[in-house]
């Protein structure tokens, strides 16, 4: 029997966090591909799929925002994973579309920043509340158009909620504050301010949760957006953005405070090297972060980057076997494996290891694979052909190494971009395979015999996303937390790599790239601090003592 927990947190989707490399699928066609296609091919003329017209989408759309809808570039065909079936076209922003869109949401900076932050607030409450009307729907888009289940669909569509509620508290309490000052007569204080128009590039995975981090709070701190959603899911991107337009409207407010350029690669080239976008927020792979990072850096403005993630559970020899196992199910099977903070390797201590390896051998076979709209299905597809391709190569590298397939490792005989959830054991911790992160549903089991072991095995990868240990040592635990611990940014204990809470700030270290999202301090880095010293004295003193007389 599969564990009862395990199905539990699959089918929640509560409260997930992963983004990931923009790898995108071969759907890009001419107009006259996509005028090719006949209406009744397009899946938002099928009856089970009326609800994308309720989003109000069409058989074809246009991708950018300023105020109203339009566009000139490229003509798209977006694909269901599930079946590679066309859903509907989507004309592309082109960089005079683009620069069109920067303009809007520049002067309607001028005006949203002038309003309270609380106003701003319960502008941002409005978007909660018409997202929690369209949550089902929107996450049928979702499972449709990226191919994660439905409950992670309507999940993520929920972190943006609770997200939206997070940030109407925060327009009440954010803020500077005051020091004392050495001089009489004087006040110190620092001041934030907003930064301007925000650039919010998402990835495939995650396209509506992503967007929201960086909206709501961006939004409630003074600031505009503009985004650019993934090219692979472009229908998302337009349905949502729908949505937020619709309150903007109904409260008097521009529309174009919250602007979208969805295009392809050329559209992000120009927001990485626009002056007129103050920060921009990338989400995707770490070889392409790295270049909007170098872009952004020349001209001087502000990169938060949320990059990859080689992800590592371990092990502990007094761990729950039986948690382990719900929680290392749920982490690599978990939206196929497409997660930043999917687990990636498992790292067991050598008087578990049999153990753990034959449980999850278990419950992945017992794993109900299907159409993600279909109730009980727990695994779906991965998001392009593409990542099949590249999931059969790993795989066959993995052997190449020393690795034995212990489960999986074959691609799924059915329509659409399916694949075997994979377990490969026996392969070096430092195997070239393992230290590269795959964005597909492969998992490394290892042995271990001792904690400084396995931590010097979690940190010695690139990336530094999320880490979990599995203890009941006190010991080890404050030794995992401290500075010869995790090196990453989310450091867990006895719960699984994935499913942050948004409370927190989301981010990791070295080439994850820096970046904090969503709670705790996040909102600052769509700010702009001053120091302030004001003299409200008669007198004009220096500080440190000094005479200049």
């Amino acid at each position: 029997m599969l564990y009862p927990l395990a199905v539990q947190m699959l089918k929640n989707g509560t409260s997930l966090k992963y983004k990931v490399a923009t790898s995108l699928r071969s759907r890009y066609f001419s107009a006259s591909a996509c005028l090719s296609h006949s209406q009744s091919d397009l899946l938002i003329n099928q009856p089970k799929y009326a609800f994308l017209k309720d989003l109000g989408l069409q058989e074809s759309n246009v991708g950018a925002f300023d105020g109203k809808w339009f566009a000139s570039g490229e003509v798209v065909t977006s694909y269901s994973p599930t079946t590679n079936e066309p859903i509907a076209c989507v004309t592309q922003a082109s960089t005079s579309d683009y620069d069109r869109v920067v303009k809007a949401a520049t002067s309607a900076y001028n005006d949203w920043c002038d309003l309270p932050a609380p106003y701003r607030g319960e502008i941002v409450r409005q978007i909660g509340e018409a997202l929690r009307e369209k949550k089902t729907i929107l996450g049928k888009l979702e499972s449709l158009e990226m191919g994660k289940i439905l409950a992670e669909g309507e999940g993520e569509v929920q972190e943006y909620i609770d997200v939206c509620d997070y940030a109407v508290g925060l327009s009440r309490m954010f803020g500077g504050k005051i020091f004392p000052s050495e001089r009489p007569g004087h006040m110190l204080m620092e001041n934030w301010n907003p930064l301007g128009v925000i650039g919010i590039i998402t990835a495939f995975n995650f396209p509506v949760a992503v967007c929201g981090w960086n909206a709501a709070i961006s939004l409630i701190c003074g600031n505009t957006c503009l985004w650019k959603g993934a090219p692979s899911t472009p229908l998302t991107t337009i349905a949502l953005s729908k949505v937020v337009q619709q309150v903007l409207e109904k409260n008097g407010v521009s529309p174009a405070v919250f602007s979208v350029a969805q295009g392809g690669t050329d559209v992000g080239q120009a927001m990485a090297v626009d002056q007129r976008l103050p920060l921009v927020s990338f989400t995707g792979s770490t070889n392409v972060g790295r270049q909007v990072a170098l872009k952004v850096q020349e001209r001087f403005g502000k990169c938060l980057l949320e990059l990859g993630g080689n992800n590592a559970l371990i092990a502990m020899d007094d761990a729950d076997v039986k948690m382990v196992i719900q929680s290392a199910l749920f982490a690599c099977v978990g939206t196929a494996g497409q997660r930043c903070t999917s687990l990636r390797r498992l790292i067991i201590h050598e008087s578990i290891h049999d153990e753990v390896v034959d449980g999850l051998v278990k419950a992945y076979a017992q794993v109900k694979i299907g159409d993600p709209l279909d109730a009980g299905t727990l695994y779906g597809p991965l998001h392009t052909k593409q990542a099949v391709e590249t999931f059969k190569q790993v795989v066959e590298e993995a052997k190449q190494q020393g690795g034995t397939v212990a489960y999986g490792g074959k691609v799924i005989d059915r329509p659409g971009n399916y694949v075997e959830p994979t377990l490969i054991t026996g392969i070096p911790h430092d195997a070239p395979v393992v230290h590269k992160e795959t964005f597909a549903p492969i998992s490394y089991v290892m042995k271990f015999k001792d904690l400084d072991e396995a931590i010097s095995w979690n940190n010695e990868v690139d990336q530094g996303l999320s880490s979990s240990l599995f203890t009941k040592d006190l010991q080890r635990v404050c030794k995992w937390l401290g500075p010869k611990g995790s090196d990453c940014g989310i450091i867990n204990v006895n719960i699984p790599t994935s499913g942050a809470e948004i409370g927190g700030a989301f981010g990791g270290e070295k080439h994850t790239g820096g970046g904090r999202e969503s709670g705790s301090d996040a909102w600052k880095q769509y700010m702009r601090r001053a120091t302030c010293t004001i003299n409200h004295s008669d007198s004009l003193p220096l500080a440190q003592g000094i005479k200049f007389e």
